[in-house]
């Protein structure tokens, strides 16, 4: 019984994904393509000092990229500093020094990382002036950075990619902004809570005094399901019953989280001109996505121990309204796209089913990934893919009729190595200096040994991979985990964005070469299978030999 509904809860999910494939990746196509400005875009176009006509170069593509990111971190890290004077402050002080910053980074970074409990924290200010716009702001620039990939594999003998201040502005306006509405709408018929209540005293059936806290949650939980950046409002995230209230609210808080990712293939079909090499793209991402799930959901409900026998599974750490189906699906979700956002606590998974969240986000978070983050990593990879069959057939690799030579692969070879880098070293450094050691072992893992290593390895991969999500037995709110990985936050996101605006400015300069008999169709079974395997092989076996001293020890023992 628990497999059937593992798959009608995947079919319902694939059937809605399905029907909106088409219809919705075409639009997004057509706004990111279509020569016509609105007129309230025309307006901020001028308030700004842009021409919408003009395109940049991949560099300034970079510099306006950072410069946005750079803005939107001093404001979220102003807002903190000075929410004490701010309306809906909810009379709360400011945060500190370090957690701000690391705040600050995790928004503005599509991260959401929060190592603090938001309703006891922030006023309603700082949630919708600051940590809101950057929900919007932060995803716009995700999906910026892919489609001007997208055009770089599009344009022939091409010094441009686009215009980031366009891009930026219409995947606003045109695509969040309006789901957002809609989606926030639906949210509240569920029973998500939107007001400014702040906190209300009551007494519970015990004589208690218990505080309430209220919030504009409905239209900030859309916005950080849609948008792929995963901060709740309340401290239990997608668990709390003012966020995530029943079933079918969960179901449709999931559908959030994949319609972007799961379309963006089809924009990349329609904008290099062969639906098919979206399709292409898309059955990897989807292939993947659905192990991942099957794989998490089988360790999950075999859980070994007394307990977890009698209750059919593991469901420590799970919402009973949601059951395993629900929270594996959710999580699956959830780590697969970048979002962070859990309705249950992964730190409770099996030893096995824990490290499943973990692994999808060390694949590089491509099943299907975050909004643009998604599709421009999983570009990365089929560029390696294609190099490794030329190299297999003894000629020079070409994608999409453009050849992947020496600079092409360092640009992606660079990519790839970021993530691994920042979270090996990051988790190295916390057991290797023996004063952030002691603080790390002594303040922050609540549950010593393997497991506590598997908690700092967690968090590292969350952060290098923009995710968000955390083991939740580790406490963050320390001057070395906040700044640590505030900086994995930044660098995770803005150095990959870098390589692949280089790549994309490469590739858009080429002119196009006409495929041969030796050219490898990248549409067919053959090159989805190869894809898939370069997606495990070079990325999540790269951590392998961590894994077997956290995750994998503990679940063999």
């Amino acid at each position: 019984m628990t497999w059937l509904y593992a798959g009608l809860a995947l079919l319902t999910v694939a059937a809605v994904i399905a029907v909106l494939y088409r219809p919705f990746g075409d639009y997004m196509a057509w706004v990111y393509t279509t020569g016509k400005d609105w007129r309230i875009e025309r307006g901020f176009y001028r308030l700004i000092g842009v021409d919408s006509r003009s395109e940049q170069t991949w560099r300034s593509y970079v510099g306006s990229v950072l410069a946005v990111s750079a803005v939107g971190l001093l404001m979220v890290y102003g807002f903190q500093r000075l929410q004490q004077w701010l309306p809906y402050s909810l009379g709360l002080p400011a945060p500190s020094e370090h957690l701000s910053f690391n705040t600050a980074a995790s928004f503005v970074g599509n991260t959401n990382w929060q190592s603090y409990s938001p309703e006891l924290t922030l006023g309603y200010t700082v949630q919708l002036a600051g940590l809101a716009v950057q929900n919007f702001v932060s995803a716009a620039v995700g999906m910026a950075v892919a489609v001007a990939l997208i055009r770089g594999f599009a344009y022939r003998h091409s010094g441009t990619i686009g215009n980031f201040w366009v891009d930026l502005t219409r995947g606003i306006l045109r695509i969040l902004l309006p789901l957002s509405v809609l989606g926030a709408v639906v949210l509240m018929i569920g029973g998500v809570i939107q007001n400014f209540n702040g906190f209300t005293e009551i007494n519970t059936v015990a004589g208690a005094a218990q505080s309430i806290p209220g919030g504009p949650t409905a239209s900030q939980e859309v916005i950080k399901l849609l948008g792929t950046n995963g901060g709740g409002f309340f401290n239990a995230n997608s668990s709390h019953p003012f966020e995530n209230p029943t079933a079918w609210t969960n179901l449709f808080e999931i559908l959030l989280m994949l319609i972007i990712p799961f379309a963006l293939p089809r924009v990349f079909g329609r904008i290099v001109g062969d639906n098919r090499q979206g399709y292409a793209i898309l059955a990897v991402m989807g292939g993947l996505y659905t192990a991942s799930f099957a794989i998490l959901t089988a360790l999950d409900t075999a859980g070994r121990g007394t307990a977890p026998e009698l209750a059919g599974g593991a469901m420590e750490g799970k919402e009973q309204r949601f059951g395993i189906i629900g929270s594996t699906l959710f999580a699956t979700t959830s780590t697969g796209t970048s979002t962070g956002a859990v309705n249950s606590m992964h730190d409770s998974y099996t030893a096995l089913g824990g490290m499943m969240p973990m692994i999808n986000m060390m694949l590089g978070e491509v099943t299907p990934g975050g909004v643009g983050s998604g599709v421009y990593a999983m570009l990365v990879l089929a560029i390696i893919a294609v190099f490794i069959s030329g190299l297999l057939i003894g000629r020079t690799p070409e994608y999409l009729g453009k050849k992947i030579g020496p600079r092409e692969i360092k640009l992606a070879a660079l990519y790839i190595l970021v993530m691994p880098t920042l979270v090996l070293t990051g988790t190295a450094l916390s057991f290797a200096i023996p004063g952030i050691r002691e603080d790390v072992e002594n303040t922050s893992i609540w549950n010593p040994g393997i497991h506590g290593m598997s908690e700092v390895l967690y968090a590292f991969t969350s952060a290098a991979n923009n995710n968000g999500s955390a083991f939740a037995g580790l406490t963050a709110n320390t001057p070395w985990l906040n700044t640590a990985l505030g900086l994995t936050i930044l660098l995770g996101r803005f150095v990959p964005i870098v390589f692949v605006l280089a790549l994309a400015g490469s590739l858009a300069a080429q002119g196009k070469v006409p495929a041969t008999v030796g050219t490898l169709p990248t549409h067919r079974p053959l090159f989805v299978g190869l894809l898939a395997a370069v997606t495990v092989l070079v990325t999540a076996l790269t951590f392998f030999p961590v894994l077997a001293l956290g995750p994998l020890a503990e679940g063999l023992m």
